[in-house]
C-alpha cells in the first residue's frame, strides 16, 4: 500500500492522508507536488486500507491503520472511530454498525441491553451470522441456477422487461429450480440445520418431516437490508400452472420484517443521501428499471404497503428533521387502484417533514413499462414531472363531485377541507385554502372556516350557516325583495328584470320566484295588504312564506326617504354578486380542462368568461354607492 503526508495553506492543520494503489498514489503524487503540498511519500506502507469519505464521494480522505480511523476528511472534516464510519459511510445504526464488525472479526456479541436495536426480537448474534450465512449461499444457488436450461422461462421473463444478463446480475437474480428440496439438500450439505433454514424462511418442514424448498419454479430477486446483507427473497411466478400467488416472498423471520424493510434500498441509499430523495415504486422490475434509466433512488415495498417503519428507514437516510426538506416521490398507476393507493400515502405523508410528492406514469403504464414502451429518459421525465402529493389528493377528491352545482362544491368542500388541515407546514394551509377555494369556485371565507374547523376537529356546518346568513350578498338579496313588497311601485321596472337565478338564498328566490308569477312587482298598483298576501298565497316554500310577513315590515337600509337611485344600487349589488359567482365556477371549469386536448371548449369558455368580466365591471359601476 502507499501513502501521501501533505501540508499546505489551504489545508487542514492535520495532515491529510491517502492510500491507495500505485497507478493512483502516483497520479495523486504528482499532482501534488506541483502545488508543493507533498511533504512525504511512501511506497511501501504496509497494510493501509483505502476509504473514501461518506460525504464528499471519491474524495480519499483517511486510512484505518491497524483498525483505527485516523487523520481529518479533507471533503468535510468528518473523524472517528471504525464504528462511527461504517455508521456514516453505510447508514447503520450503532447496534447495526457494531454486528457488521464483529461479525469480520469472528467475534460473538451478547446483548445485555437492548434498547438501541430496531424494533422487534433480535436472534442471538451466532444465530443471526448463522442465518445472515444461509441466505448468502442460497442467493449465490439461486444466482447459478439463473443460467441452467431448466431458467429459460425466467430469462425470457427478464429480457422481455429489458434485463440481460448484466443487469440480472447487478440485482443478484436468480431461479428457483423445479425440485421440492434442490436447496435444501444444497444448504444442508454445507452444514446447516434444519431448524436453522426453517427458521430463517428459506425451507419449511413436509408432512414426511423432510425439509422442502420454499420457493419452486419462481424467479427470484434477493431482499437486502441497510447494510447489505440478504434477509430474504422477492419470488414471481412464471407457469401458468402454478397456483400460488403471482408475488411471494420470505415469510416473517428473525431476520426478514416486511414492514421495516425496502427493495433496493442497499443500492439506492448512497444516492438517497447525496440527492436529498428518494423515489417510491410498487416491483422489484420497477426498481431494476428506475437504476437502469437513470433513477438510482427507488426503492419498492416487499408484498405490503408502504408504512411507518418504512417511513423511519428513509428518514435516517434523508436526515429527515425539522431543519432538513427531503424529497419523497410516489409513483403510481393512473388507475383507480393507483389514486387510491396515493391517497393513503398522503395519510402517511404527514410524517415527513419533507416535501412529498406523486409521479403518475402516463397510460397507466409502471416505470417498467414506461422504459419499455418509450425508453430511458420517459422515466427521468416522469420523475421530473411529479407534483406536490397534496396537490394531487385535493385535485382527485374534488374531481367525486359535480362542481357545477351547488351542492357538489359544498360536499366537495366538506371533503377536501381535511385534507387541507392536515398539511404539516401550517404556513402553507392558508395558500392551499385560496388554491381550494378557486378550484372550487367559492368563496374564500366559507372553504377557509372548514379547513380551520377541520383542524380543530370540529363540524363547522352551524357556524357556516349563521356566516352565510350574514354575508353581504345575502343581505342584497333581502333588501331586494323588501322593496319589492313594500315599495313596487317604485322598484318593480328595475326589480323584475333581474331574474330569480340571481339569488343564491332558497328563500329569497322562492320569493322572487312567488313575485313573479303575481305578475311582477310593476303590476302592484299600490303596495300594502293586498299585494303581500297575493305574494304570500302564491309562494310554495314554506319557510319563504312564512318569512314574508317578517319582510313586508323590517325597515329597509337607507337613511330617510327611497328614490330610485337606491333601487337601481341594489339591483346592481345583486346582479354583481350573482355574475362574481358565475365568474367563479366559470373559472373553475376553465381550470379543471386540459386546453391541448379540448382546445375548442376552453376557448369558448375563455369568450364567455371575458364578456361575464365586462358585464360585472357595468355593474360595478352602476352600483356606486352602498347598502
Amino acid at each position: 500500500m502507499y501513502r501521501l503526508t501533505l501540508m499546505g495553506e489551504d489545508l487542514p492543520e492535520d495532515f491529510f492522508l491517502i492510500a491507495a494503489h500505485r497507478e493512483r498514489f502516483l497520479r495523486a503524487r504528482k499532482k501534488y507536488e506541483r502545488r508543493g503540498w507533498v511533504v512525504e511519500a511512501i511506497e511501501d506502507h504496509g497494510e493501509v486500507e483505502e476509504v473514501f469519505c461518506p460525504v464528499v464521494e471519491g474524495t480519499h480522505s483517511f486510512v484505518l491503520e491497524d483498525n483505527i480511523l485516523t487523520g481529518n476528511c479533507h471533503g468535510c472534516g468528518a473523524g472517528g472511530d471504525a464504528i462511527k464510519f461504517l455508521m456514516d459511510a453505510e447508514h447503520l445504526s450503532f447496534v447495526e454498525s457494531l454486528e457488521r464488525l464483529a461479525s469480520r472479526a469472528g467475534l460473538q456479541l451478547r446483548y445485555e441491553t437492548d434498547n438501541s436495536a430496531p424494533a422487534g426480537p433480535r436472534p442471538p448474534s451466532g444465530q443471526r451470522q448463522r442465518l445472515l450465512a444461509a441466505h448468502v449461499d442460497a442467493a449465490d444457488f439461486y444466482r447459478e441456477q439463473l443460467g441452467t436450461p431448466g431458467a429459460r422461462k425466467a430469462r425470457e421473463f427478464l429480457a422481455q422487461r429489458g434485463f440481460g444478463r448484466d443487469a440480472a446480475e447487478r440485482y443478484g437474480c436468480g431461479f428457483a429450480p423445479d425440485s421440492w428440496d434442490a436447496l435444501a439438500k444444497h444448504l444442508r450439505q454445507k452444514g446447516y440445520t434444519a431448524e436453522e433454514l426453517n427458521s430463517a424462511g428459506l425451507t419449511k418442514p413436509a408432512r414426511s418431516g423432510s425439509l422442502i424448498d420454499r420457493f419452486r419454479r419462481r424467479l427470484l430477486w434477493p431482499i437486502k437490508d441497510l447494510g447489505g446483507e440478504v434477509i430474504g427473497f422477492g419470488a414471481r411466478k412464471l407457469f401458468d400452472d402454478d397456483d400460488g400467488p403471482k408475488y411471494l416472498n420470505t415469510p416473517e423471520s428473525p431476520l426478514y420484517k416486511k414492514s421495516h424493510v425496502l427493495y433496493g434500498v442497499d443500492q439506492a441509499k448512497r444516492e438517497i443521501a447525496k440527492r436529498g430523495r428518494a423515489v417510491i415504486v410498487e416491483g422489484y422490475t420497477d426498481v431494476m428499471a428506475c437504476h437502469e434509466a437513470g433513477e438510482p433512488t427507488a426503492v419498492a415495498t416487499c408484498g405490503t404497503a408502504f408504512g411507518i417503519d418504512h417511513i423511519g428507514v428513509l428518514r435516517r437516510l434523508l436526515m429527515d428533521s425539522d431543519s432538513f426538506t427531503g424529497e419523497i416521490i410516489y409513483t403510481f398507476d393512473g388507475d383507480a387502484a393507483g389514486q387510491k393507493a396515493a391517497l393513503r400515502a398522503f395519510e402517511e405523508d404527514q410524517r415527513f417533514v419533507g416535501r412529498t410528492f406523486i409521479a403518475v406514469s402516463p397510460d397507466n403504464m409502471d416505470p417498467c413499462e414506461l422504459r419499455l414502451a418509450r425508453g430511458d429518459l420517459a422515466v427521468r421525465d416522469m420523475i421530473a414531472g411529479r407534483e406536490p402529493l397534496v396537490d394531487f389528493a385535493l385535485r382527485h377528491t374534488i374531481a367525486r363531485f359535480d362542481l357545477d352545482t351547488v351542492e357538489g362544491r359544498v360536499d366537495a368542500m366538506r371533503k377536501a377541507a381535511p385534507l387541507v388541515a392536515k398539511i404539516k407546514d401550517r404556513e402553507k394551509r392558508p395558500e392551499y385554502a385560496r388554491k381550494l377555494a378557486a378550484d372550487l369556485g367559492m368563496d374564500l371565507e366559507p372553504v377557509q372556516r372548514a379547513v380551520n374547523a377541520a383542524a380543530r376537529g370540529a363540524d363547522a356546518s352551524p357556524a357556516a350557516a349563521r356566516k352565510a346568513a350574514e354575508s353581504p350578498q345575502r343581505l342584497v338579496e333581502r333588501e331586494s325583495v323588501k322593496l319589492a313588497l313594500q315599495e313596487p311601485v317604485m322598484a318593480g321596472p328595475m326589480f323584475d328584470t333581474v331574474g330569480p337565478e340571481n339569488y343564491a338564498d332558497p328563500v329569497y328566490q322562492a320569493i322572487r320566484v312567488a313575485i313573479e308569477a303575481a305578475g311582477g312587482a310593476s303590476s302592484a298598483s299600490t303596495g300594502g295588504v293586498v299585494w303581500i298576501e297575493k305574494v304570500r298565497d302564491l309562494c310554495d316554500d314554506l319557510g319563504a312564506k312564512a318569512s314574508i310577513p317578517e319582510l313586508a315590515i323590517e325597515p329597509l337600509r337607507v337613511d330617510g326617504v327611497v328614490d330610485p337611485r337606491y333601487v337601481q344600487v341594489t339591483m346592481a349589488r345583486l346582479q354583481v354578486g350573482s355574475v362574481t359567482t358565475r365568474i367563479r365556477d366559470l373559472k373553475s371549469k376553465i381550470q379543471r380542462i386540459n386546453p391541448v386536448v379540448h382546445k375548442d371548449e376552453y376557448f369558448a369558455l375563455a369568450g364567455d368568461l371575458v364578456s361575464l368580466e365586462q358585464q360585472a365591471r357595468a355593474l360595478r359601476d352602476q352600483a356606486v354607492g352602498g347598502l
